[in-house]
């Protein structure tokens, strides 16, 4: 018997994907095109500030009460996939809602560190937060007509903006890490619960055979 149920709604569906493009056009355009990584990382804390709020007030399986459960609980959920004993949910799992958290966490952590990259290199929200002699080398370089790259005179980084670029480019790549944990999770768990997990993604609805 095939079960229909509506699951993610359109607000969950659109912020996924858009996700999904936005980290994809972040990730490859760093080294090349300085402008449209900036955009795209906005565009990327713009979506987690939504999501984040929606998972307070949005329907049932988009808030974190529906799916934040404990490590232990996700423990005995993979070990019983591995068994082939499997407990259906109709949102997210144990295991895929410490995922959806963790990839939640990295991704703020890449955009924050990257705001503050890009503060010191006198651009941004967070250029305010460097230190007085910091701005006053924007100051220097802007009215010799030079754009600040968060160098100094001597064509060094400074020690502060290269360790938060430096952490920039860890949580980009855990990042990475993470997504390709949860497309394994995603293919095994959709085998596993006989359900086109992708799909349910794009439509809203979980197919499942009972």
């Amino acid at each position: 018997m095939t079960e229909r149920v509506y699951v993610w709604d359109l607000l969950v569906r659109c912020f996924h994907w858009l996700l999904v493009t936005a980290f994809v056009v972040s990730y490859l355009s760093g080294d090349e095109w300085d402008t449209l990584h900036v955009y795209s990382g906005y565009l990327i804390l713009a979506l987690l500030t939504v999501r984040i709020l929606w998972g307070f007030i949005g329907s049932k399986h988009a808030r974190f009460s529906d799916f934040v459960r404990s490590p232990a609980a996700a423990i005995d959920y993979l070990k019983g996939l591995s068994r082939g004993d499997v407990k259906h949910y109709r949102g997210h799992n144990p295991a895929g809602g410490l995922m959806v958290l963790a990839l939640l966490l990295s991704i703020a952590l890449t955009g924050f560190s990257g705001l503050k990259t890009y503060g010191y290199e006198g651009k941004g929200p967070l250029a305010v937060t460097q230190t007085t002699a910091e701005l006053t080398l924007v100051k220097d370089d802007e009215h010799a007509g030079k754009e600040h790259s968060g160098k100094s005179h001597d064509g060094k980084e400074s020690p502060d903006h290269e360790l938060w670029e430096e952490i920039h480019e860890f949580f980009a790549n855990f990042t990475v890490f993470l997504v390709l944990l949860h497309v394994a999770g995603v293919i095994l768990s959709s085998r596993a619960h006989k359900e086109d997990l992708v799909r349910a993604m794009i439509t809203g609805y979980k197919s499942s055979k009972s």
